[in-house]
């Protein structure tokens, strides 16, 4: 493990606090500087050393890349419980070397919700801290599932084996790092559960002190059960019922059930692809929105440069009207159907075309969808803290991984498993990612509405490019509603760009406030660059983004990873 010091210093100058307008999906923490990684012949990036080598030891005992995911994902849901974890979900992209398949663990709303459930006096939507730190926000965790159902058919290793080392690290401890004890410092509502407050803050109300270790005895516990009887505890056992205690006993109670439970199946989803220039873009289609977005942009901001005004006021532009098409079209497609028949409809190149051509030299004052819809656009919401994973292995096989708990540490209640042990997992908010406001001043209905049994509506884009049939990139970002406009840039800027990758992950970041503002990197952009746009007719806003992109690109002897260097991760290999 690194030495925490050095990073911590970087607290200080990363801790500032957004502005008005825009508020990040997880605090800014750290910025270090990352190196560079090539691997002949496997390898895993992921948002924490621990994590990352335990998914490269996988590889190294025989596993392929099903086996390193679960190894990686397990033991992120150890040491960075702030952003993913067994009580989230998420989506898994699988390159099998001859098929992709696209794999659905997005959490589902339970049979007893109601579309106005987030409204106070029926009318007005609560506060979204409120809806969001409570047990009506809790949806039926997937990651768990998710994790068995892909392992079962295409894993290598045993269950047991990859499962094992998140229960020894549990058992032994992990350094509490700069990230989590800024996060764990900041957060609002952490300390009013009574569990998660014993077990990471110390007596006087401090979270624990960067380099402090932190061993999660019920966490152990309930991984050995999994590892040994499979995830079945989590959904009809004592873990499934300390969960449903725990949500309907909240002070904003929740309406999750022991059916809710049982009856969770991971869905296998549309891989929806679209070539861009030489290459070809693919990923996961709704209930996730974020590939779709991210072709989207890149089409309509054309091959632009980044660094220069006209390109960045391109780019813009083209995420809000690829934003416009998310809010009116994209949800659960078991409940909503896409535009024209086809979720492929919003790639199709004559539409973009058109879509395109309303791009003019100042910022559109409005933006709407380009095709018609029974529904309403949604105008609230935000997503929130997620991670991402990105594996290739010897055999050819790769999994791209981006998983969450929604919030910060999610609703921030800490369950046990009914192990009665310090410790546990936190429990999703991933109901919030629904309009929390479902229906607009004329009764029309917004899709991504919250129903009993479906799947929020999500940004999260794991994805995969080709070239000439053979896959070049692996890869995926967390960051809300952000996430698209991290991939999209990233694709931009080393692809059709060709900038080093490391370069490219490093280069000033930027995205939208959910409403449609752009968002720069504060500090990062050329000076002048903010007021140009101004000029534009943008309300420019400045932050300290939290992208967290892991990266896998072929090159000509093996693979090049790469780390964002706004979080902690590294990459393992051989």
């Amino acid at each position: 493990m690194r030495g925490w010091g050095a990073i911590a210093a970087a607290l200080l100058l990363a801790a500032c606090t957004a502005p008005i307008g825009f508020e990040q999906p997880e605090a800014a923490s750290v910025r270090q500087k990352q190196g560079a990684w090539f691997f002949k012949e496997e390898a895993v990036v992921a948002a924490h050393p621990l994590a990352a080598r335990a998914g490269a030891n996988a590889l190294a005992r025989g596993g392929n890349a099903v086996d390193a995911a679960v190894a990686t994902q397990l033991m992120l849901a150890l040491v960075e419980p702030q952003s993913s974890g067994i009580g989230g979900g998420g989506f898994l992209l699988l390159w099998t070397g001859e098929r992709l398949l696209a794999f659905d663990g997005r959490e589902t709303a339970p049979a007893a919700a109601r579309e106005d459930q987030f409204l106070v006096d029926g009318h007005r939507p609560m506060a979204r801290q409120h809806a969001i730190a409570s047990g009506l926000a809790v949806g039926v965790p997937g990651l768990l599932r998710l994790l068995e159902t892909v392992h079962a058919r295409y894993g290598r290793l045993p269950w047991a084996d990859v499962v094992q080392p998140a229960i020894d690290r549990a058992e032994a401890g992990f350094e509490v790092g700069p990230r989590l004890h800024e996060l764990l410092r900041v957060d609002r509502h952490l300390r009013d559960d009574a569990a998660a407050a014993a077990f990471y803050f110390q007596a006087d109300g401090r979270p624990w002190p960067v380099g402090h270790r932190l061993r999660n005895p019920a966490l152990a516990a309930l991984l050995r059960r999994v590892a040994r009887e499979g995830v079945q505890d989590l959904y009809t056992g004592a873990a499934a019922d300390d969960m449903v205690a725990r949500v309907r006993a909240h002070r904003r109670p929740g309406r999750l059930s022991a059916d809710d439970l049982r009856g969770y199946r991971v869905q296998e989803r549309e891989v929806l692809c679209m070539p861009w220039l030489q290459w070809r873009l693919c990923g996961v289609g709704p209930p996730a929105a974020g590939a779709l977005m991210v072709a989207q942009i890149l089409a309509l901001a054309g091959p632009v440069d980044l660094y220069q005004e006209e390109g960045l006021h391109r780019f813009i532009e083209a995420a809000r009207l690829a934003g416009a098409d998310r809010d009116l079209h994209v949800a659960d497609p078991d409940f909503v159907s896409p535009p024209d028949t086809a979720w492929s409809q919003l790639l199709d190149a004559a539409y973009l075309r058109r879509r395109a051509a309303l791009i003019g030299g100042l910022r559109a004052q409005l933006v709407d969808s380009g095709l018609a819809s029974v529904y309403a656009a949604q105008r609230d919401g935000a997503e929130e803290g997620t991670t991402h994973l990105s594996v290739v292995d010897r055999q050819g096989m790769a999994v791209a991984l981006t998983s969450s708990v929604e919030s910060a540490f999610g609703s921030r209640i800490l369950a046990d498993g009914g192990t009665g042990l310090p410790g546990g997992y936190f429990l999703n908010n991933q109901l919030t990612d629904f309009a929390l406001r479902p229906r607009d001043g004329a009764g029309r209905p917004v899709a991504n509405r919250v129903e009993p049994g479906k799947r929020p509506r999500s940004s999260m884009a794991p994805m995969m490019v080709f070239e000439s049939g053979r896959l070049r990139m692996v890869l995926g970002s967390p960051g809300g509603l952000a996430i698209p406009h991290y991939v999209a840039a990233l694709l931009l800027r080393h692809l059709d760009k060709g900038q080093p990758l490391q370069a490219a992950m490093d280069a000033p970041g930027l995205s939208l406030a959910p409403g449609g503002d752009p968002v720069l990197e504060r500090a990062q952009w050329r000076p002048g660059l903010a007021k140009a746009l101004r000029a534009r007719g943008h309300r420019v806003l400045e932050a300290d983004l939290t992208s967290g992109l892991h990266v896998l690109s072929r090159v000509e002897r093996g693979w090049h990873a790469a780390a964002d260097p706004r979080r902690e991760g590294i990459a393992a290999g051989r």
